[in-house]
């Protein structure tokens, strides 16, 4: 592939491990009002569409009333609100590939469901050594991804064209997005879903490893 101009990366499971913080505030709240509690490992498939679609799958069939699930989803943001950077953390060379995009002179910036103050503050506090030309999370107005409404906004705003642009991604939800943008979709396998949910939703290629964008932007072939 060509060296992009623009790279857009997702937040939790491509940038950082945010899985056991999660779970472990949403567990606390079905604890709270005697819900079954899920194991860990089952957030990969719980998390990465917004807080409100991850209540709605966490709880029990017969307890997504409108109430129990906005009751739910509000203590959710309390809890996750007082413990989310206790395990939270990087990838392993996370720091490095994103120094190296910085240091060709690629723009970055960073696209997530999460809310968007929570994904202001993930990123200044736990990758502080980068500097991101923009940071979006999910405000009320802008469709969340898959929608590309978001990815496009970053484009415009970075007076680039989609196509200029490299998306880096961990879930299907992302994979969607650089597609429907028309963008290059990168998946990673080091993150919340598996090589094979990235290459069905349009990953044209799957890193390992973090080191490996580079190498990608060198125009080393990656299988």
């Amino acid at each position: 592939m060509e060296e992009p101009r623009g790279i857009i990366c997702d937040l939790d499971g491509t940038l950082l491990d945010t899985l056991e913080d999660l779970a472990d505030s949403v567990n606390i709240v079905l604890a709270e009002r005697g819900l079954p509690v899920h194991p860990v490992d089952a957030f990969r498939y719980f998390v990465g569409d917004g807080a409100s679609v991850l209540i709605t799958r966490v709880l029990p069939e017969g307890s997504r009333d409108a109430e129990t699930h906005a009751r739910c989803l509000s203590r959710f943001r309390e809890v996750y609100a007082m413990r989310w950077n206790l395990k939270t953390h990087p990838y392993e060379g996370i720091i490095d590939m994103l120094l190296q995009i910085r240091k060709r002179g690629i723009r970055m910036g960073v696209l997530s469901n999460k809310p968007h103050d929570a994904t202001v503050q993930c990123v200044t506090e736990l990758l502080k050594e980068v500097k991101f030309d923009i940071v979006q999370g999910q405000v009320d107005g802008l469709a969340r991804k898959p929608d590309p409404a978001g990815a496009l906004a970053i484009a415009r705003s970075l007076n680039l064209s989609p196509d200029e642009f490299l998306y880096l991604g961990d879930t299907a939800t992302d994979m969607q997005t650089a597609v429907s943008a028309g963008m290059f979709a990168v998946g990673v396998a080091w993150g919340f879903r598996t090589r094979e949910e990235l290459e069905h939703n349009g990953a044209r290629v799957v890193l390992d490893s973090p080191g490996q964008l580079t190498a990608l932007l060198d125009g080393v072939r990656i299988s």
